[in-house]
């Protein structure tokens, strides 16, 4: 089942082309990477679908981006509820400087909710959901802050889980993590996929090669090719993605 359809996409930064006529399909609960040097625009994209990119003056769009048949950017499409349909998390954990606790019940009070023992509900349901829960159950009033790295990239992760997105996007997750930290947001990846679809941008290849389903290679703002994982990196079509994948340039 289709999830998402991007339909011949160009992106303008003022005057700067930064996405160039890309269409492409994401089923339901798939996990779809983006790979590609530094500035071909893996990541303009991936904010496309949550509509990160509005915030930036002058930025415009032609095409459509479609999730769940609905086009994102029609008229009249409510940011907030979509931010809260597609989850996000960042290259670097960002967590608030609040208590652990109250920083994954956040997305929950910002959208109205009130019930103290629903919210208890989905705090703990998230943090179990990211592998975090029996690490912090006995100190869910500590800040944030008192977390490691890779802990506070996970409650990142059940911070965006808690309001029950369909999509998460992740921005190079694990990209300042450590190998143990970046083994476990892997793992996370492959359980959360049964919830939710998934896109994330790596620079990691074998990340990549990892844990998605599809994967899509971008070079200077094209989608050069995207399909089957094991196909992009064993028998690619275009001779810029085996370039690229086996270490030519990048």
């Amino acid at each position: 089942m289709k999830k998402i359809e991007v339909k011949e996409v160009d992106f303008y930064y003022g005057k700067f082309h930064a996405l160039k006529h890309i269409s492409m399909e994401v089923e339901q609960n798939d996990v779809v990477a983006f790979i590609g040097p530094s500035g071909c625009g893996k990541s303009t994209f991936l904010r496309l679908f949550n509509r990160m990119n509005d915030l930036i003056p002058g930025s415009r769009l032609t095409g459509q981006v479609l999730i769940d048949g609905r086009d994102i950017y029609a008229p009249g499409v409510e940011i907030d509820r979509l931010r809260k349909e597609v989850g996000m998390v960042f290259q670097r954990p960002n967590p608030f400087p609040k208590s652990i606790f109250d920083n994954v019940a956040y997305g929950l009070r910002v959208n109205g909710i009130r019930d103290k023992s629903f919210i208890a509900h989905r705090v703990e349901e998230a943090l179990k959901g990211a592998a975090l829960w029996n690490e912090v159950k006995d100190k869910l009033k500590a800040s944030a802050f008192a977390l490691s790295g890779g802990q506070q990239q996970r409650l990142c992760i059940a911070r965006a889980m808690a309001v029950s997105p369909s999509v998460l996007l992740m921005d190079e997750p694990a990209s300042a993590l450590d190998p143990i930290s970046t083994a476990k947001i892997e793992e996370l990846i492959r359980e959360l996929k049964k919830e939710v679809t998934i896109i994330i941008v790596t620079h990691n290849m074998q990340q990549a090669a990892r844990v998605s389903d599809r994967t899509a290679f971008f070079y200077m703002g094209e989608m050069v090719e995207c399909g089957e994982t094991k196909m992009i990196f064993t028998n690619p079509s275009k001779e810029a993605t085996q370039n690229y994948i086996t270490g030519r340039f990048g």
